[in-house]
């Protein structure tokens, strides 16, 4: 049995570390550190990397029961996915990107998914109301997303990986998809590809109407037919994509030039050209967007467009962060616009 003299357990809270164990260690004021670990604009690099690293040597872990009674925040950011996404190459480098640009902060990354049943909106609302993040960052935005409408009302920080047309001010970063379009259209054209096919994202994300607008206004300059996928999107997954241009490929004038919107379908999509017979680079061109390089060790001749979605991440992050702690940002908002098509051997 324990008794008062006894020394506490070594993981007991009196053994913890504490802002002033820190400042104890780095020389540095209590307030200095306390900054320090909520990256404040005032501190410097140098010291914000000292106190970081002295924290992660001692263990040192916010109260955040704590923390919530004394300044009402709960020092989490929620990442707000869809599970329809492209887990393998696109949402898993968010995920990564986000959670790095947070380390050394006071936040961390809660992934809040939702499922094609689930009204998008249910998990904005429970985190809003149940104050249960400070700030919320979500993509595949639509051109008037009640989301967004939602969070701005309600003055809720957030941030968006993705633009609308609502004329609301809110931090964003996005990739330029009308751009995408474009580029993909003409480097398949100038190879000498006679019919086009886009395989675009679902069509009420804005990202989508950016991408088909892209594709089929280059095609339309340059004079080459396209057609529209009507049955599957992007996100359909692998098995319907496959299925559906096998399907295409069996019927009069096939395309000799697709592009997707995504790592997964561009993969379903040359297997479902292939079990037609044709041979991708000789008989038809596939152009595709990736964040993390794969798609060359699938196929050498897919051409590929490179997406930073590492940038994006860390973007949305500390435009977040300064958003929550009402700092001055004066780059709330970014578009990687993509310049060249990586053609194959």
């Amino acid at each position: 049995m324990a008794t008062l003299s006894d020394p506490p357990p070594p993981d007991s809270d009196t053994a913890r570390p504490t802002l002033k164990t820190i400042a104890a260690a780095t020389g540095l004021a209590i307030a200095t550190v306390s900054r320090a670990l909520k990256d404040a604009p005032d501190i410097g690099e140098e010291t914000k990397r000292r106190v970081r690293e002295t924290a992660a040597l001692l263990g040192y872990r916010p109260n955040r029961a704590g923390v919530r009674l004394r300044t009402g925040k709960t020092n989490v950011i929620a990442l707000v996915l869809s599970t329809e996404t492209d887990v393998m190459n696109h949402t898993s480098r968010l995920i990564y990107s986000i959670a790095n640009a947070l380390r050394g902060t006071a936040y961390h990354l809660v992934v809040t998914p939702f499922f094609p049943d689930q009204d998008p909106m249910e998990p904005i609302r429970y985190i809003v109301e149940t104050e249960s993040a400070d700030g919320i960052i979500l993509n595949q935005t639509k051109e008037d997303d009640p989301r967004i409408r939602y969070m701005h009302d309600h003055g809720f920080p957030f941030a968006a990986h993705g633009r609308t047309s609502m004329g609301i001010d809110h931090p964003f970063f996005d990739f330029d998809n009308e751009a995408y379009g474009r580029l993909g259209a003409r480097a398949m054209a100038e190879r000498g590809r006679k019919r086009l096919l886009i395989v675009p994202p679902p069509r009420a994300h804005m990202y989508a109407r950016h991408m088909t607008f892209g594709f089929s206004d280059e095609c339309a300059l340059l004079g080459v037919p396209f057609e529209v996928a009507q049955d599957v999107t992007s996100d359909s997954g692998g098995e319907a994509v496959e299925a559906a241009i096998a399907a295409r490929y069996n019927l009069p004038n096939p395309p000799d030039g697709i592009l997707v919107g995504s790592t997964t379908a561009a993969m379903a999509t040359i297997a479902g050209a292939e079990r037609s017979g044709r041979l991708l680079g000789r008989d038809f061109d596939v152009v595709a967007k990736e964040a993390i390089a794969v798609l060359r060790r699938f196929r050498q001749d897919i051409l590929i467009v490179r997406e930073d979605v590492g940038r994006a991440g860390e973007f949305l992050a500390r435009a977040l962060l300064a958003a929550i702690e009402k700092r001055d940002w004066t780059d709330r908002q970014g578009l990687e616009v993509p310049a060249k098509v990586e053609q194959g051997r």
